[in-house]
Formats: structure tokens, sequence, C-alpha cells
């Protein structure tokens, strides 16, 4: 038995099977850059970037010696009982990077489900309503109100009953939903369902916030037409709803920008970050008009580890980072580059629908017959088995894990990229051939 089999089985004898594996053959013991190492010293190029966490690449030197440095300072007192200096300095430089109007105000949490969960809290204390809006296909967390504002319904499964108030839409993904619409047609269409919404389904008065990702994670890195976003914005504006952009996944340099809503040149009025703000360390945030975040009553924000000092100097270590290396810079040309080496990937594969992404988070979305109804998802798990063997890690997405998406560290040398996404094209074209599919 290898030492990864024998930590597998280990972990199998103490850790409960509700905590999901993509793969069941993978350990990790160190990492460096873009690539880690498993317990049997097998080097793998990471594409998965911890599920969008590590864009500053695993074990950050800079990063890494700013965590020792607070560690020996101060590792705990919680923000409710004394106020400390990384706390407040990393509010400050969040403001600086991402305002939301004249004045924003952040509060820390731990988690992305975390900040989802205060941000809606918060939405429904500033304007006196109770109603959420989501969507299909979106992924907030697993805890109880970020799992109901979740679409996929296998990570639902006998843990209701859910919040109430919480109405869902079909997101805007034109290669699913178009039903042959140009996009202009398209965004018109959908826009006018949601406000069609106000007569059917809950009335505006009602709704104190609609929550969306510019660009879907879990539901397979569909990017919201900019001209939808804008429409949203505006509805939003008319009706005195808050608009609240979950940005834990594609947040921090990941599409090219801070934020990707600046792409659509809106502003949000809360929004919901983690992953990359941490460089691997639990910390995430909400952030938003000042007016709006101080409308939460004292006593109803916070926690007691929420922007634990070590955590608050990982995240601004990790921020310095894609300050001095231009990580929005790289994201973008990262993003150019795997396209254009995908690019004819479709012509060689019938069940490549679609490539697409923004930025640097790519997605590969694989159907029989480039059916959106016919998900080839056992074909993309044995793409992902034939990458880890030759020694690539990538991980599926999308409601029925037929899309293989693309995380990986912006620090990324343009050498081990194109040998990874060498392995990913050679795979995929392999494990098409095993499932009879042409090109």
């Amino acid at each position: 038995m290898s030492h990864t089999e024998e930590l597998i089985e280990r972990r199998r004898a103490v850790v409960p099977r509700g905590v999901s594996q993509f793969a069941g053959d993978l350990s990790a013991v160190s990492g460096k850059g873009a690539k880690i190492i498993d317990a049997d010293g097998r080097e793998f190029i990471d594409f998965a970037g911890g599920i969008g966490v590590m864009n500053v690449g695993h074990s950050q030197q800079v990063v890494v010696d700013a965590i020792k440095a607070q560690v020996e300072k101060l590792t705990h007192t919680c923000i409710h009982v004394a106020t400390y200096e990384p706390y407040v300095a990393l509010c400050e430089k969040l403001v600086s990077i991402l305002p939301h109007g004249d004045k924003t105000k952040v509060m820390l949490t731990n988690t992305g489900a975390e900040a989802v969960e205060n941000a809606v809290k918060i939405a429904r204390q500033a304007t006196g309503r109770s109603a959420v809006m989501c969507y299909t296909e979106a992924f907030h967390g697993r805890t109880m109100m970020a799992m109901t504002l979740t679409s996929k319904a296998g990570y639902k499964v006998n843990c209701g009953p859910f919040a109430p108030e919480v109405y869902r839409l079909p997101y805007p993904n034109h290669y699913r939903y178009g039903d042959g619409l140009g996009m202009e047609a398209f965004v018109e269409r959908e826009l006018a369902r949601f406000e069609a919404a106000f007569l059917n389904m809950v009335p505006a008065e009602h709704v104190a916030a609609v929550i969306i990702e510019p660009v879907q994670g879990e539901g397979g890195f569909v990017a919201a037409p900019f001209e939808y976003l804008q429409g949203l914005r505006r509805i939003c504006d008319e009706r005195g709803i808050l608009l609240i952009t979950d940005e834990v996944q594609s947040g921090f340099c990941r599409t090219g920008r801070w934020g990707a809503f600046q792409h659509a040149g809106i502003t949000p009025d809360l929004s919901t970050w983690a992953k990359s703000m941490g460089a691997g360390l639990p910390i995430g945030c909400v952030m938003g008009r000042a007016e709006i975040m101080d409308a939460a009553r004292p006593g109803t924000l916070g926690g007691t580890y929420g922007g634990n000092p070590v955590a608050c100097a990982g995240s601004l270590a990790a921020i310095g980072v894609m300050e001095e290396l231009d990580l929005n810079r790289r994201a973008t040309e990262i993003g150019k580059h795997i396209m254009a080496r995908l690019r004819n990937l479709p012509e060689k594969c019938s069940a490549v629908g679609e490539v697409r992404g923004l930025g640097a988070m790519i997605g590969i979305e694989f159907s029989y017959d480039r059916d959106p109804r016919k998900p080839a998802a056992d074909l993309v798990a044995d793409a992902l088995k034939l990458c880890r063997g030759r020694g690539l890690l990538a991980i599926p997405a999308g409601t029925s894990a037929n899309i293989i998406r693309i995380l990986v560290p912006l620090v990324i040398e343009t050498e081990d990229l194109d040998r990874g996404l060498g392995i990913l094209e050679e795979s995929i074209l392999e494990s098409a051939r095993a499932h009879q599919v042409s090109g």
C-alpha cells in the first residue's frame, strides 16, 4: 500500500463520508507555486488551486513570513474583546481596492458561506424586507441560508427544512438557455423574466436583495453577460432592492480584476469574498456601502474567530503580492493563453459544447452531441483520472459534474501552464475515444 493509499484509508476510518472528495486517490504533503507534492513524492501541476484559493500560489514566501511574524505576536483575542491592528489594516486595504460608493465598510468572516449568511442578514435589516432572489446553478455555501441559496439539489438531500422567502430564477446562461437568441435579445428576455417575477413570484416591495455570482463557480464557470448585470443594477435601483455579488471564487485577480463585477462597470450594494483573499488561511468578508453595513444592529454581526489576526496578516500579505506581481494583468494573460490553446478543442472532440470563462477562470463543458441536456459527466471523470495519472490535478464543476474547471495559481510559469494544458487535452481526447466520441 502506498503512503497516499494509507493516508486515505486513515481518512475513511475517522472522517465522515459527507466530507466528499473529487478523487479518492490524491494526497498532498507540500506545495510551492503552482505545484503540489503527494505523500509518495509525486509532483502535480495544480489546475485546481485549492478550488480557487491559491491565486498567489502555494507557500508564497511573503505570506509565510507574515504569518510567522504575526503568530509570534498575537494569535487571537477576538475583535469583540479588543481591537487589533491587522483587522483594521485589512479592512482599510479592502476599502481602498474595492470601494462600494463614497464610503465603504467591511465585516471580516471565516468563510465565504459565513459572508453570504451575514450579507443576507445585513440586507434584511437595511431594507426591512425579507425575501431574497437567487439563481439556478448557484453555489453560495453549505450553511443553512447559504445552502438554501445554493441550487444543486445533491448538496441538500435530507437537510431541510430550508430558509423561507428565497426565490430562484434561471441564471443568464446563454449556452444552456439561449434558445437560439442573439445575446442582446437573450439579455432583454432574461431581464424581462426577472421583472415578471414581481408579478407572479414575489412582490418587489418584499424583496430585500438579489444575490448573483458574476461568474458562477460550482455552477460551471458561466459569466453573466455584462449587459445583464447592468440591467439588474438598474432594476434593483428602481425597486429599492439591494444587489449582492458573490465574488468568493471569482475575486482577487482571478478574472483580471479585483472583482468580476468590475468588468460590467457596476458597483454592488454588498459583496461577499473569501478563498484567495487568505492565500490558504480561513478568512472572508462582507463589504458594502457604509450606510447599509451600519444598518445592522450592534450584536447581530460577528463571531469568535472572524478576522483572526493571523489570517488577517496572511491576507494583507497576499494582497500585497497580488499588487506587486500585478496578478490582474497576469490573469488576463493566462486566460488569453488558455483560450488560444483550447480554441480548436471543439473541432477535435464533438462532446465539447463550450470553452468559456473570464480572465483565468476557464471552464470546458462536455455534452454528448453538444446538447446541454446530455451532460457527459462520465467522460469528464475518466479524463480527470487520466490527468492525475500524468501529473496534472484538475477538478470538475457543474450541477452534473460535466465541466472541467481551470483555476491555476496565477503565479504559474508559462512552461508549466503549457505542459498542463497538453496533459489536459491529451487526456480529454483519450477519454473521448474510449467513450466513442468522434472529432
